[in-house]
This record gives structure tokens, C-alpha cells and sequence, in this order.
């Protein structure tokens, strides 16, 4: 079986929706590392942990829908360049120093954006009839809403009901 490649096509598939996030999942994981290395005050050893606990669930994820692509026959991302085209979140080189509430209000604004992501992928999985497709964004999306709420409560903020 020849794998398929993400086409500018396929764009509203379960496939390119998933291989959206694992760009995103590139992405984040680095961006997490990036806040692990230069947290600092009065938090550090809170947050230089929780950030490490955050890219290793990251990898594990990035991990599963990229293996979750191949067994569909799909081609995932792999590339840094990849990730950097096709991701919806971004990052930024670290020339400036960055508050540890800073950094975790980007955080909290880079899963809201992954999760929006990850409800698109749901609901074309659904339409799609890839039940095992949609149980891992089911599953994902419930995590993402855990790790928001933490960061949230972390800043003193309450999750928005929606």
C-alpha cells in the first residue's frame, strides 16, 4: 500500500485535520521545552516541572496520531519545515526574556487553538465514520480541557463556561 501524501485536496479530511496537529504537536513540543529551559522566579520549580510533564504528554500524542495516519494509510508529517508550514500555532525565538505568566497564557491560548482543531477532526471523523479516529480526538480534546482549567487555575483564572 502506497502511503498518500497531504494535499492542498484533502484539506477538510479526518487525515489532513490530524496532520494538522501533528504539526502542531511539533511544534508545541519544542515550544515547551523552550519554556521548560527558561522559566524563571518564584514558580520555577513548579512550572520547569509541569512544562516538562506537558512535552512529554505532547510527544506521546504526537506519537499516537502520527502512527493513527500511517495505519490509515496516510503519510504524517516529520519534518521541522513541516511542522513550521502546516501547524496553527506558532513559535518565537527566545531573545527576550518572557514572564512564567506570559509564558502560560501562551500556552493556554496554543491549546485553545489545538482544541478547535481537535473538534474539527471530531466531527469530520464522525461524518467519516472513523470511530477510532474520533475516540483518540474524543480522548485528546478531554485532556486539553484538563490542561487548560490547570494553567487557568494556575493564573487565578476561571474556565469560561461555554
Amino acid at each position: 500500500m502506497a502511503l498518500r501524501n497531504y494535499e492542498e485536496h484533502e484539506k477538510n479530511t479526518t487525515s489532513s485535520v490530524v496532520n494538522q496537529l501533528v504539526a502542531n504537536q511539533g511544534v508545541l513540543f519544542v515550544k515547551l521545552h523552550q519554556y521548560h529551559w527558561y522559566v524563571q522566579g518564584p514558580h520555577f520549580f513548579t512550572l520547569h516541572e509541569k512544562f516538562e510533564e506537558l512535552y512529554n504528554e505532547t510527544s506521546e500524542q504526537f506519537d499516537a496520531f502520527a502512527e493513527r495516519l500511517l495505519a490509515k494509510g496516510d503519510k504524517p508529517f516529520s519534518t521541522l519545515g513541516e511542522y513550521l508550514e502546516h501547524a496553527t500555532i506558532s513559535e518565537k525565538k527566545y531573545d527576550e526574556k518572557v514572564s512564567a505568566e506570559e509564558m502560560v497564557r501562551h500556552l493556554i491560548d496554543d491549546y485553545q487553538t489545538i482544541k478547535n482543531l481537535a473538534l474539527e477532526g471530531i466531527e469530520l471523523a464522525g461524518a467519516e465514520n472513523d470511530a477510532v479516529t474520533e475516540d483518540m480526538l474524543i480522548a485528546y480534546k478531554e485532556g486539553i480541557d484538563q490542561t487548560v482549567w490547570m494553567l487557568e487555575a494556575y493564573l487565578g483564572n476561571d474556565v469560561p463556561k461555554k
